[in-house]
């Protein structure tokens, strides 16, 4: 039986060999790895929306949604004050910038650093309870793995190393390597706090700076992205593709937000400036969010905006035009409009336009560009494809996201799934072949990655970014989860709401616990356990909505993270946290600033409502990464029968 089971997997075993060539260092991985099967499940932390919001996004990284201060108070209770907890969690969060502080309050340093070190010794060790030691060393920054791994093994109790122990706090202290120590303690308290980052869609727009956001999920050990409507179109417009490339220039204008494109990614505008102050006279319609109107740089990015804008919904049209299956011919604003008396029409009727000035726009086709604008698209596609900084954001947005992911019984996607009105899954058309539920999702996916990786000039790569732009805004799109998006009608029109953004029926039913349960079970998740977890639509807290929908097999963690939603949702975001011992939402309240952190010791206040508690403990044999260990384990089993059976010869290396 064995022997049938080894022939099997015979070249799978003898690459496995290559990593435990005799039967002694086999065994000892299986001993590794069923004690590791035996620890805590480790913390994972979901996020939503963020929208550019990059200093707020930086503080909850950095006190992981008010993990580490919970960690504090446990390893430190009985033994500080709330006060002290405070000092030490924003010296955690910020170690340089609270150095500078403390040290402009306390004479004798040399006293200070011993107490505070050994402080934050305990939390180390207490966060790093729930991993391997191996693990642990790997999250220590070069240079320190030897000091911190003995510090926090360290048995104080026992007398016999007590003077070893102290000697190296008083070693650091009087090399005057405190400092440096105290950064390096507290970034492994922070990777080790949280094992992984899970971030539900919409890192771009509004904020200022999306740029930097993507910077730190670079530089974190272990974060997922699934891709938001918002992610989709500038991963557009890093293909190239014009129509992405114009609708992401557009979107800055709108939010006034330039500044990430020129300062961010080096994209040269003035070409777009230049056009726009010798084609377009005073916009007022088109003023950016939170411009000034009576400031001339203001008037010029108005100016922009709506040249821009133009542009957009002419490649727009030609776009729909190219792909009929995409149903968006209602998206066509302009074959809707009689020039002659500036009115559109929508449904049979005729509204006035606020804007009627139209001077690149040929009645007879008005979705053709002129040659200004064609070279005007040409220089902003090639800025857009030749700026390396964002080419390396796009690639890793493609390496560390999907349209979806299933971990752990949580299954994560931004928007929705497209659902009809009795609730059956949504039959999407593309290419000519029909697509719903988790089949939909995977070709979106694919789809996304032929846009970037496929085979230049080829008909699929030109419908994978076309595609891309339709994820962004398309009735039908998984992202996006509307039947429109009214961006024309709120620029031209005086009642936008003639046309409304229906909200697609996954929203409607998402109270339904049967089917959420028929959502979950059509990604392979079945049980009590198992969940959705949501970002795209605001939750209203202020008006009582709940983010736990369907008995909470839905949970949705997009609280208005970004700025413009505070008033609208009354909180400043929702984290979700999923350790060992359950489920918990944080709710917080909007950030303050840096500086008031480092002087006032002042955190992010938020609620932490604890609305699932294991029966007991999840432990990692509990989790995906159990399940895979498992595997190993067993593989590793029938490497040693080969190697006991000699069909795989054992070797002392």
């Amino acid at each position: 039986m064995y022997t049938d089971l080894i022939m099997d997997n015979i070249k799978y075993l003898n690459l496995l060999s290559k990593d435990y060539p005799n039967s002694q260092r086999a065994a000892s991985e299986i001993i590794s790895l069923e004690a590791k099967l035996k620890l805590p499940k480790s913390t994972e932390m979901y996020m939503s929306d963020i929208h550019g919001e990059h200093i707020a996004f930086s503080h909850i990284l950095n006190n992981a949604s008010g993990v580490i201060r919970e960690k504090i108070d446990v390893a430190l209770e009985g033994r500080s004050t709330p006060e002290e907890n405070a000092v030490l969690a924003a010296l955690i969060y910020y170690p340089v910038q609270k150095l500078e502080e403390i040290k402009q309050q306390h004479q004798d340093m040399n006293l200070w650093y011993k107490g505070t070190i050994y402080r934050l010794i305990d939390v180390c060790r207490h966060v790093a309870s729930k991993n391997t030691r191996q693990w642990v060393r790997q999250a220590i920054p070069e240079g320190y793995e030897f000091i911190i791994d003995e510090l926090l093994h360290a048995h104080f109790e026992d007398h016999n190393k007590e003077f070893y122990y102290n000697q190296f706090v008083s070693a650091i202290v009087e090399n005057k390597t405190a400092d440096d120590f105290i950064v390096a303690i507290s970034k492994v308290i922070k990777r080790l706090a949280v094992h992984k980052l899970h971030i539900v869609g919409d890192i771009f727009d509004r904020g200022e700076r999306p740029d930097v956001i993507i910077e730190k999920l670079m530089e974190h050990h272990s974060v997922d992205i699934q891709w938001g409507n918002h992610d989709v179109l500038w991963m557009c417009g890093g293909t190239g593709n014009p129509l992405g490339v114009v609708s992401v220039v557009r979107i800055c204008a709108t939010y006034n937000n330039l500044d990430v494109l020129e300062t961010g990614y080096g994209i040269n505008l003035r070409p777009l400036a230049i056009f726009a102050e010798k084609t377009y006279g005073d916009c007022p319609v088109f003023m950016p969010r939170g411009a000034n109107p009576d400031d001339e740089d203001s008037k010029l990015f108005a100016k922009m905006h709506k040249a821009i804008s133009i542009i957009m919904y002419k490649l727009q049209c030609q776009t729909i035009s190219h792909n009929p299956c995409f149903f968006m011919e209602d998206r066509c604003h302009l074959l809707h409009i009689d020039y002659e008396k500036g009115t559109l029409e929508i449904n049979g009727d005729h509204y006035p336009l606020l804007d009627c000035e139209f001077p690149t726009i040929d009645p007879k086709d008005p979705s053709k560009l002129t040659e200004e604008e064609q070279s005007l698209v040409n220089k902003l596609c090639r800025s857009f494809i030749e700026s390396e900084k964002l080419q390396q954001h796009i690639r890793f947005l493609y390496a560390k996201g999907s349209a979806y992911k299933v971990e752990n019984g949580m299954l994560m996607f931004h928007g929705a799934i497209p659902l009809n009105e009795d609730g059956t899954f949504r039959e999407v058309f593309f290419a000519g072949k029909g697509y719903k539920g988790k089949a939909l999702m995977d070709y979106c996916d694919k789809m996304a990655r032929v846009a970037y990786f496929g085979e230049d000039g080829t008909e699929e790569k030109q419908l994978g970014q076309e595609l891309l732009w339709y994820l962004w805004c398309g009735k039908n799109s998984p992202m996006f989860g509307r039947s429109n998006m009214t961006t024309f009608e709120h620029a031209f029109l005086e009642n936008p709401l003639l046309s409304i953004e229906h909200k697609d029926p996954y929203y409607t039913y998402w109270e339904d616990i049967d089917i959420a349960e028929r959502i979950l079970a059509e990604f392979g998740l079945y049980g009590p356990m198992c969940r959705i977890i949501n970002g795209h639509v605001p939750v209203k807290s202020k008006k009582g909505e709940s983010p736990i929908k369907a008995n909470g097999k839905i949970i949705v963690i997009d609280g208005g993270f970004c700025h413009a939603y505070h008033s609208k949702t009354g909180i400043a975001g929702y984290t979700m946290v999923y350790s060992s011992r359950g489920l918990s939402l944080r709710v917080h309240e909007p950030f303050e600033t840096l500086e008031k952190v480092i002087k006032e010791n002042s955190d992010i206040k938020n609620k932490v409502d604890v609305f699932e508690t294991m029966k007991k403990r999840m432990l990692v044999e509990d989790t995906d990464e159990g399940r895979e260990i498992k595997s190993k384990i067993g593989d590793l089993k029938l490497l040693i029968q080969a190697y006991q059976l000699g069909i795989i010869k054992e070797t002392k290396n």
